[in-house]
């Protein structure tokens, strides 16, 4: 019997495993579906440069995470991987099943990859290459990893009070990740200043079309395959009939979810504009997985659908406002990330009894608060040190040319 116990466990144990190193692997992915959706919103003659932005951040955040992020963030569990980063943590019958240490950092760490590619689209076509690698090593390496620490982490706030206690709750990081990753975006944003020609003398914004649509739509759909295993597997395990019955209604709201943004979205903007707008549906499917992951495992379908709904509508009516305040972003990434970030935090105590909108308030603003000041911080001291933007001529010949030396299509057009 023992036996049998012990061969049940440890089957449990490697199907948990194995479940959340796929799920990670789903979010790696996402970085792809970043890297597209980035390279197709911004102009041919910038292409380059955002995708060496999103494939070096990748590995700064990997290795920024392994060297101190994941022991900032849970100090036990990091100090353990540091240690012994091939450790399974398993000991046999007597524990119960779970998964592996580095299962563990590896899907966590693909979450601070995603919270950093949220900010290289924000600040897309005029930031410096190194200046954005610089304050990737201090965002992922310490500012993500401490909000991380008093939210997912369970610790006290500066010793101050614990969210947990007071009724926040974020299932998969829309505040955590996306919401955090916006706040950095905005810090940066506020300080780099727009592109240039981007607002006429009286203020109103001059379109920008991306260059390649067909690339930026294929980036929105790996995104929303990989945002599957960003809700799915922060459902921890699938090996009991409850966690496989929960990792199901986390899939299921997920994309219904993201289905309700997209067809919102696309609706308001055939509304407001006239004009079935691609961007802005393609924006309103990334508002709806925002939205609903902070909490995909309570609601039903319909709820799961109206609430991407909600997300896809504010994200069109938010990109609108930004850029009539002159806040230039190229990819909507502080409104599908940020705005619809706290959305989804506060749409959490319609299904979840466990959570409080007073709660879920001082967990926004607390991770808000803390991102941005520290982000601000490290922005102006890159800027006073080494700068932050590349000059006039170079912006006019394209990051590209300026920070790679090389045209991504260099056949087709050219950035001179």
């Amino acid at each position: 019997m023992d036996l049998l116990q012990n061969q049940i466990i440890e089957t449990q144990y490697a199907l948990d495993t194995f479940y959340f190193l796929m799920c990670g692997a789903l979010v790696m992915w996402m970085a792809a579906g970043f890297a597209m959706l980035e390279a197709g919103l911004v102009r041919s003659k910038n292409t380059t440069e955002i995708l060496t932005k999103n494939i070096a951040l990748y590995a700064v955040a990997c290795t920024m995470y392994m060297l101190c992020g994941y022991a900032i963030m849970y100090p036990e569990l990091g100090n353990a991987v540091l240690s012994d980063i091939t450790g399974d943590g398993f000991t046999g019958a007597e524990e119960a099943a779970t998964y592996a240490p580095s299962a563990d950092f590896f899907f966590q760490v693909v979450f601070v990859a995603t919270a950093m590619s949220i900010v290289s689209g924000a600040v897309a076509e005029r930031m410096k290459l190194w200046a954005f690698l610089v304050f990737a090593v201090v965002m992922t390496g310490f500012i993500y990893p401490m909000e991380g620490n008093w939210t997912w982490g369970g610790e006290t706030v500066f010793g101050l009070y614990t969210l947990g206690d007071l009724g926040f709750s974020d299932f998969a990081g829309s505040g955590i990740v996306h919401m955090a990753g916006a706040a950095a975006a905005l810090a940066g944003v506020l300080l780099l200043g727009a592109r240039k020609g981007k607002y006429s003398a009286d203020g109103k914004a001059k379109a920008m079309p991306g260059a390649n649509l067909p690339m930026a739509t294929l980036g929105t759909f790996i995104l929303w395959l990989g945002w599957f295993g960003f809700n799915g597997g922060s459902v921890l395990a699938t090996s009991s009939v409850e966690s496989a019955n929960s990792v199901a209604v986390v899939f299921m709201n997920t994309n219904a979810a993201a289905a309700g943004g997209l067809i919102a979205a696309l609706i308001i903007a055939r509304a407001m504009f006239g004009k079935a707008d691609l961007t802005m549906a393609l924006n309103g499917a990334l508002a709806g997985l925002v939205a609903i992951t902070a909490e995909p495992s309570t609601p039903t379908a319909l709820q799961a659908t109206l609430f991407g709904g909600l997300g896809g509508t504010l994200v069109v009516f938010s990109i609108v406002a930004l850029d009539k305040l002159r806040i230039d972003d190229p990819v909507g990434a502080i409104s599908v990330h940020g705005v619809v970030g706290l959305l989804g935090l506060l749409l959490v105590p319609v299904t979840n009894d466990g959570s409080s909108v007073t709660g879920q308030l001082i967990g926004a603003a607390t991770i808000f608060i803390w991102v941005f000041v520290t982000s601000s911080i490290v922005w102006l001291a890159i800027k006073m040190t080494m700068g932050i933007r590349i000059s006039e001529e170079e912006e006019y010949l394209g990051a590209d040319i300026a920070e790679c030396g090389l045209e991504a299509y260099p056949e087709f057009t050219s950035g001179q």
